[in-house]
Parts: structure tokens; sequence; C-alpha cells
């Protein structure tokens, strides 16, 4: 089997706040998917960082007293000890404030102005003049201009949630100083996005299976039709003062967060390079240069740090004897809501400056935590030490976590009563009794060692290991259906241990070498479904390698049952049920309350709960104003029973050629003949992933005849204020057909 070379990173968690749950699901969904390779043998790297840069990280630092660079060291030790709890074993975690980053954002940014892909422009923004600082969108308050609420953001209103210009707010007023600001101009660098170069390389680039269907699609909504050019420049400066690198050759101006963030990939890896001896430019250049050529670019660049870039390669191209590079992969996994910047500004940063691009970008959804957005009030915007302090062990999330990732940009919800119940079903009334049941007999009876293994019994076990389809799942990031099939097995074992009943095989003379080999057989299966679990819960597999006595398992090797004569270790506890008041307790420690203090004799609570109040009834005129224009007018119930609701199943999805915005489905509705149906869900799902899923349709719909087909009644799906398509989807035992009323 061939070794893959391959560079992961997880999005850089910003050094301006603590790790909490929601964070948690991409860098156990990243350290899974980097664990699996690593046990198949692939040379893996996984790399990350904390972002370190912008005004935030300057203010907070001034406002603790301390310098910004005493800041982000206290936070990179929080964010390290907290993934660490969580066993995200990454081979490096560094931070964008770094030497190797800066290095690397200059030499791309100076790249980038040769070709002429950098232009200065003066703008008009707020300036404070009290703290003499030009504002960032978000340290500018006033009043909302579409419904006049007040203390709203520069950017965007949490009351109605229009999106605005700064320069439209109200009163506005620094949010840092309280000082009414002042227009002012001011030079600022931009990445010309809107060549014809950029513009074209992106559509390619997005739409050549480096991104998942829905994210290519929700791609080319961004960039428009062929032709268009709906991609405005980006502004990658900021004005002194700034927490950040300041741009060679501009004194007084410093790369934009979000230039150097993704840079900080990077920069990790280099540091990691400089740990190891890996070669930087294998996993970052399109191929591989002779070293004469590099050392003449050092030389040129005055700084032997510099990455080198396609330009190197390009000087190189005519030197018949350059040797070609051993494949490398890149893989970057990101949150949905960072799309953005990870599939158009960093690939046309990197392709324009002469770097490869990532061979895939895995985008995930959010987080909600039973059914709803994390909230403080109710105790579910939970942190990672939060957890730790009250549930302790961090495999139960991380299990939970990797029974609901199935590879797409669906969100994802925790919900704690399920938390529950799913951790001492799967894992204890399982998995960990199989080795509680059978375990005791070999220490007590035949003292530690194993016998014969009935490979009859394995034979479901060995298939499952030497056909490929767990692994499948772990590679193509299906961890929900990999974890299904490995608690079916897992029930398969505790099925055989139920019919030979090691505990009355115990009590019967003659029987020790049949309770021996139940005991062994069983012992196996455990080790076997422990090898599947091992990405995902690799302390326990730890212990359970430690139980049984046996080298750190792998998934290159032959399958093997465990010898005759084997001795194991005396059994401990692995895993114990979880207590369900461990969970409210926690969601009790994070609820917050109004803010109690000593002004006016009852304090500020009294004033923020009128504030609150106060808030409230604007909102309250908001929603219902919003309500009068949203919902239509009342139906009788004779109307609804007019609508002809059915569950329906989505035997076949399919892309719809020349249609921006439909997917083809055809579906049961339990009438014996399938019903096609064109759906506008393009942007929001892949296909493969819709097949064999329940939905919901409109079966009375009069058929409509369209350009791609007759559409022979609807699917439904919900949407809202936030972007995204969420068909809906029947509680489980409902079937094909069947009416909803």
């Amino acid at each position: 089997m061939t070794t893959r070379k391959i560079l992961v990173t997880s999005a850089l968690p910003y050094a301006n706040g603590s790790i909490h749950l929601g964070h948690l699901v991409e860098y156990i969904q990243t350290d899974i998917w980097v664990r699996f390779q690593k046990m198949q043998g692939n040379e893996a790297h996984y790399v990350c960082a904390d972002d370190t840069h912008g005004t935030p990280i300057m203010l907070r630092a001034e406002k603790e007293g301390i310098t910004s660079e005493q800041l982000i060291a206290r936070v990179w030790q929080e964010h390290y000890d907290d993934f660490s709890e969580f066993h995200v074993d990454f081979d490096h975690y560094g931070s964008t404030n770094s030497n190797e980053t800066r290095v690397s954002a200059e030499t791309i940014y100076r790249t980038l102005r040769d070709k002429n892909l950098i232009e200065v422009r003066s703008i008009e923004q707020y300036y404070d003049p009290v703290k003499n600082m030009f504002l960032p969108d978000r340290f500018i308050k006033g009043e909302c201009p579409k419904c006049g609420a007040k203390d709203q953001y520069g950017d965007n209103c949490e009351v109605c949630g229009a999106a605005y210009a700064p320069t439209e707010l109200i009163a506005p007023y620094s949010a840092v100083s309280g000082a009414k600001p002042e227009l002012r101009n001011s030079d600022h660098y931009f990445f010309k996005l809107s060549a014809d170069s950029c513009q074209q390389f992106l559509r390619n680039w997005t739409r050549s299976g480096t991104l998942q269907t829905e994210a290519a699609n929700k791609m080319q909504e961004w960039l428009g039709a062929e032709g268009e050019n709906k991609l405005s420049d980006w502004d990658i400066s900021r004005d002194a003062p700034y927490f950040g690198f300041e741009i060679p050759d501009a004194p007084g101006k410093y790369f934009y967060v979000w230039l150097d963030a993704p840079v900080g990939y990077m920069g990790s890896f280099k540091q990691l390079c400089n740990k190891t001896g890996l070669n930087f430019d294998e996993y970052w250049l399109p191929q591989s240069q002779p070293e004469s050529v590099m050392d003449a670019r050092r030389q040129g660049s005055g700084d032997a740090d510099i990455p080198l870039g396609r330009q190197g390669a390009a000087d190189a191209a005519d030197n018949a004897d350059a040797p070609s590079v051993t494949a490398t992969e890149l893989y970057h996994f990101i949150g949905k809501d960072i799309l953005y910047f990870h599939a158009l500004f960093w690939p046309a940063m990197l392709e324009h400056a002469g770097y490869r691009t990532p061979t895939k970008l895995f985008a995930h959804g959010f987080l909600t935590v039973n059914g709803e957005k994390m909230s403080k009030s109710r105790g579910t915007f939970i942190t990672a030490r939060s957890y730790i302090d009250h549930i302790k062990n961090t495999e139960y999330l991380r299990y939970y976590y990797a029974s609901k990732l199935n590879g797409t940009m669906e969100d994802l919800d925790l919900s704690l009563d399920d938390f529950v119940t799913k951790v001492n079903s799967d894992l204890i009334g399982k998995y960990i009794n199989i080795a509680s049941r059978c375990a005791g007999f070999i220490a007590k009876r035949f003292e530690g060692k194993l016998g014969n293994t009935d490979t009859a019994a394995c034979a479901e076990f060995q298939e499952a290991f030497t056909g490929g389809e767990i692994a499948r799942c772990y590679e193509n990031r299906d961890f929900s259906r990999a974890l299904r099939e490995i608690m079916r097995l897992a029930d398969v074992a505790n099925q055989y241990i139920a019919e030979k009943k090691p505990w009355e095989l115990a009590k019967q003379e003659g029987k020790d070498a049949e309770l021996l080999e139940v005991c062994s057989t069983a012992l196996t299966l455990f080790r076997d479904l422990t090898r599947y679990l091992k990405p995902v819960l690799p302390k326990l597999a730890a212990q359970v390698e430690t139980f049984l006595n046996i080298p750190p398992m792998t998934w290159n090797e032959k399958w093997v049952a465990l010898s005759s004569g084997h001795v194991i270790n005396t059994y401990q506890h692995l895993a114990t049920r979880l207590d369900p008041k461990l969970v409210e307790a926690m969601v009790a420690a994070n609820q917050e309350s109004l803010p109690a203090s000593p002004a006016s004799g009852q304090g500020v609570a009294a004033q923020s709960e009128q504030r609150h109040a106060v808030h409230q009834q604007h909102t309250a005129s908001i929603e219902v104003a919003q309500a009068e224009k949203d919902f239509e007018p009342f139906i009788s119930i004779e109307d609804f029973a007019k609508v002809d609701l059915r569950v329906a199943k989505i035997v076949n999805a399919e892309q719809v050629e020349g249609a921006a915005k439909l997917l083809k489905l055809t579906l049961d509705i339990g009438e014996g003949n399938s019903r096609t149906v064109f759906a506008g869900i393009k942007s929001a799902y892949d296909p493969e992933n819709l097949k064999g899923r329940l939905t919901v349709m409109v079966a009375n719909l009069a058929p409509r005849k369209m350009k791609f087909g007759l559409s022979e009644g609807m699917v439904l799906a919900a949407s809202g204020e936030a972007s995204g398509l969420f068909i809906l989807s029947p509680d489980d035992g409902a079937t094909p057909g069947m009416r909803i009323k």
C-alpha cells in the first residue's frame, strides 16, 4: 500500500476568548480523521495555531494592563490545555504572532504586489479622536438606521437583523471611548479579487471537486454567472495602532488579521519542519525546484526563512533535470461560517503568490444545544473547561460528536438528554459490557491466560476489518455511519455472549474448556471493536491495549485472533455510566443571571432589569411588525385539511444539468410508483447524502411542467433570516406514505 503524505489543519481559534463546545466540533472531527490516517500507516501531520492579531486583542490587553504579547501567551496556554484534555493531538500548535508567519505573509504580499494585484485607495472611515485610532465596524455603535434600536454595532443590528455601513448609524459613538467618531480619509491596501485572473481561477477552482457539493454551489452564487463580476476587492490593511504585522514599505499600515490568519497554517507547519526536518516546500509548492534555484532565491531575498513560491519553479522550468515532488495532500477543516475566506480569498492568494492550493476543503455546520443556539441564559453556552470540571470524561463528547458527524455542512445538535442516553447505551451498555462480563473469568479461573478463539464467531469482525466499510466511512468523514456499524458489531458480540452464557458455563463441571473459548473469543471481539473505535476514543483504546497486553493497534496489519496462551492483565473498570446530574450541574453552572451592583440603593441589577425590559419591549414591537409582514392570514381547519402531507422516502437524488438551484428527487410515498420532484435545495445538500432519507412532501399539489421535466409535488423545507435551507424529517418509525395530520 502506498503511504500518503498528508498535511491537515483546523481553523485557528481567536486568542480573545475561551474554547467552547461549538469550537470543539471542528477539532474533534479533525483529530479523529488524522488519527485514522496515522492508524492506516499514512504520514499525516496535524498543525494549528492561535489567531492572535487585531484590534480586540490590543484593546483587551490594554484593559487588563498587560502587553498584547502577554495576553496571547496566556490564552495560548489555556487553549492548548483545553485541547489536550479533549485528546486533540496536534503535531504542532503555534501562534500567528511568529516570525515564520510574518515572513510567509510578507512573501505572499510582495508577490501579489509585483503582479499588480495590490491597489492603494483612499477610503473614508470613522476615527476615534480620544483614542486616536480608526475604528473597526464592531467598535462603532449607535441607533439602527432601519428599526431605531439603540446600542447596535456598526455592521448589523442584533434586533432586526439589518446589515448596513457604519456611516449609516444614527448618533454613532465609539465603543472604545464613548466619543463621537469623526469621518477621516486613510489610504488602504486592496487585494484585487475583481481581476480577471482571480475571477477565472476561482470559477475553475470552486468547481474542481475541492469543495463539498453544497459549498461549491454556494460559491457559484457568490461568484455569479459566467461573465459576471460579483467579487469586490478585498481590503487587507488596517491603520495604526494595531496589533499585527506591519505591511512592507508601508509605515503605519498593518495586515488585516484575516490575511495573516490562514498564513498561520504555513507558519505553524514551518515551525514543525524546523523541529523535525520535514520539507516545507514539498507540501506547499506545486513542484520541486533544484537546490541551486532555491539557494539563489533565498540569497536574493536576504532572508533564508522565506518559503519559495511558484515563481522559483517557473525560473527553473527550462531545467530538464528538475526532480518531481512526491504527491502530497493538503486538507483544511473549517466551519461553514468562514467558507468565504477559505474558498475565495485564501486559494486566490495562494494561486497568485505561487503556492499550491488545498487538496480538499472540509466545512462543517454549526452546533446547536437542545435544538437551539448556545445560550448563556439557558446555560448551554458551555466552555471546554466547564465540561472538564463537571463531566470530566471528555471522550464521551468525542463519541457523541462522532455519532452525529457525517461529512456534510449540516448543523449538529447536542441534545443533552440524548448525550447521556447514547453514552450509557452504546459505550457502557454495549461496548464496555463485553469485557466486564468475560474478563473476570479469565483472571479467576485461568490465571489470566487466554485459550483458543472460535474464529467462526469472529467472521463478521474479520470481514469488517478486511472489507473496509468502517475504514471507508472514516476516510469520508462519515463518522456517524462508522459508529452505527461498530455498534451493530457490538450487538453481534453481545448476542454471542448471551447465547453462550459464560456465567452458566462457569457453574457446570467439565465446561472449563468451553468457558475459556467463549471468554477468549469475546475478548478478541472486544479488541476488534476497540481498534475500530480508537480514532474516536484514543485514551480508552490505550487502556484496553494495556489491559489486553497488546502493542498499539493499527489499521494496516493482518487480522489475527488473540493467541492461545496469551496473558492479559487484570481487568480494571474502563468507564462508568454518565450521571445525568453531572450534566444538570454543568448547565446550572453556566447559566447567567442579570448582574447585581450597588447603585442608587437597588444596584445596577434594577437598572439592568429596566434596560432589559425596554429592550424586550422594543424587540417585541419589532417582532410584531415582522410577524405582520411575514405571516399569512389565518386559515380554517378545513383549508388545512385540503393539503395532503405525506412522509416520503428519497429513493434517489441527482443534479439537474443547467439548473443553478434545483435537485431532482425521486420519492416513494407508498403508492407503488415513484414521484419526481424538482426541489430548490441544491445550495444546501449534497445529493448523495439525501438518498434513503425520509422527508415530508405535499402530495396533492398539481403537477407543474418545468424546463427540466414534470414536478409532481413539493418537499417541505424551513428557512429564515439566517442563511440555509433545512428539509423537514419525520421522527423515527415513520414510513413512506403516512399522512401528516
